[in-house]
């Protein structure tokens, strides 16, 4: 290895927690980096990767479409780059592992990596994304990764280990081992999600933010105390977690109706080929020509209980009747089916005595339903449902933060706008949804801090059970309260 690799590797990153006390005016000094390492030392780290120490001091998010410049930029082969890559600008140390979330529709992957034509220091988080239907893809990319790792980051390809969390973790596991030739380390899903959840919270700036009509994007700071909170990740389904401190969670609740759900009538009742169609759609649709409405039943707002006239009475509720208006319709126009076929008997083929594959039925009359229309209220039927599956499991365990993942929300503003209305309405206002920008990838960068057990993070947040975050939240909030800062580690 030349020397000023060994040097650049060699560098140790300290804590940020270390600096913060010391520009905050702290007497106790900033750590130093270390001075003089030996050879096998450096080798030791790169291959033990768990002893890398990851500097998150200036950590910011890469906004826009700009994609990183790294020998896995311009890989497509179905991948799905987000475009919001997390800068670490002063970490220099080696990071030989790449995490992946493998759910029932979707992998996600995050991984490190240098910005190989820049001359500033430092790398950055990449996020990807695969549909699970083709995982072989997302493998293939994990090779292209493998055979990149020298360029990247700085490590040799047989040093590569991957952190897997999700059900595909184990369902895809030797697949996995068996492809690339790597170990293959399987993580608890559950706990995954909090880990990565809290890193998001306590150390990425500009991440959480709160989301209105009025008020679209409203980037908001952790309290003193972030705890107890729950969080409401919609994937394929939807799971459910009171989350009472650092990797100290339950699972309260969840619901089948989720991601999987809207991904799976849509494909049946439109044309759309992907998940981004169906959003793409729904964003264009208006539900009030599906929808049957308040102001349907009473001609105005119902101001008693507080529903006004666009409020949601029955969702698909105009169909059945619009539907059979148009049947009507179509027999008086000569355009109708026979007695005998209108209710569903099957048309024979005369030249075959098999029923055709497609029966015609009373459903072949000219539809008045666009796909845009339908695949706006039905996004609405699923996320008010979550929405208020989440208020009353929220009520029941006496919890006023509601934080939303998953990769159902997409950053979609119906969907965000939907949830964050649905808690206000039923909380009185007393309940607020959070969403981050990230929200797709909470468990892969929580296998992915699994990997980190010293100094990720601020005074080593995330090391052994979380205690450290415990304990440092504890002293932030004593020291909101007059207690002296000084003794804060």
């Amino acid at each position: 290895m030349p020397q000023s690799q060994a040097n650049a590797h060699a560098d140790t990153a300290i804590a940020a927690g270390d600096d913060i006390d010391h520009r905050e005016g702290n007497p106790r000094p900033r750590a130093m980096t270390s001075t003089a390492t030996t050879t096998a030392e450096i080798d030791s780290t790169i291959s033990h990767p768990g002893s890398v120490r990851i500097n998150v001091k200036g950590a910011f998010i890469v906004d826009g479409t700009e994609q990183p410049s790294t020998p896995a930029n311009g890989y497509t082969n179905g991948s799905y780059h987000e475009g919001k890559d997390i800068r670490l600008p002063n970490h220099t140390a080696v990071v030989s592992h790449i995490a992946v979330d493998i759910g029932g529709s979707l992998a996600k992957l995050v991984y490190f990596s240098r910005e190989a034509h820049s001359t500033e220091p430092g790398g950055r988080l990449n996020f990807h994304s695969f549909e699970t239907d083709h995982i072989d893809d997302c493998i293939e990319f994990m090779r292209h990764l493998k055979d990149n790792q020298l360029a990247l980051n700085g490590s040799k390809p047989n040093d590569l280990c991957i952190m897997a969390t999700g059900g595909g973790a184990f369902k895809y596991h030797d697949k996995i081992k068996k492809a690339l030739g790597v170990d293959v380390l399987s993580e608890d899903e559950m706990t995954c999600l909090i880990i990565g959840l809290d890193f998001f919270i306590t150390e990425i700036p500009r991440e959480v933010f709160t989301y209105s009509e009025t008020q679209p994007m409203q980037f908001v700071e952790p309290e003193a105390d972030i705890y107890p909170y729950m969080l409401v990740n919609i994937g394929s389904g939807v799971s459910i977690l009171k989350v009472s401190g650092p990797r100290k969670y339950q699972r309260v609740g969840g619901t089948s109706l989720g991601g999987g759900t809207l991904w799976g009538l849509l494909s049946l009742l439109t044309p759309a080929e992907s998940f981004d169609d169906m959003l793409d759609m729904a964003a264009q649709g208006d539900n009030a020509k599906v929808d049957m409405l308040v102001g349907d039943i009473y001609g105005t707002d119902y101001n008693k209980i507080g529903l006004k006239s666009t409020a949601i009475a029955s969702s698909f509720g105009k169909v059945f009747r619009m539907k059979r208006e148009a049947e009507n319709e179509a027999e008086d126009n000569g355009n109708g089916v026979s007695d005998d076929h209108q209710h569903g008997e099957p048309i024979h083929d005369p030249q075959n005595s098999t029923p055709a594959s497609q029966p015609r039925t009373r459903a072949d009359a000219p539809s008045r339903f666009s796909a845009s229309d339908i695949s706006r209220s039905l996004l609405y039927a699923i996320s008010n449902n979550i929405g208020q599956i989440a208020y009353l499991h929220s009520h029941i365990h006496g919890l006023s933060h509601i934080y939303f993942g998953g990769s159902f929300i997409r950053g979609h503003p119906q969907t965000m706008n939907t949830l964050s209305y649905a808690i206000r309405f039923w909380s009185k206002g007393q309940t607020q949804a959070y969403f981050l920008r990230h929200e797709g990838y909470l468990g892969a960068v929580g296998a992915f801090l699994k990997r980190q057990p010293r100094n990720w993070g601020r005074r080593g947040s995330f090391e052994g059970d979380g205690a450290a975050l415990e304990d440092r939240l504890r002293k932030r909030s004593e020291a909101g309260q007059g207690v002296d800062d000084a003794s804060a580690v």
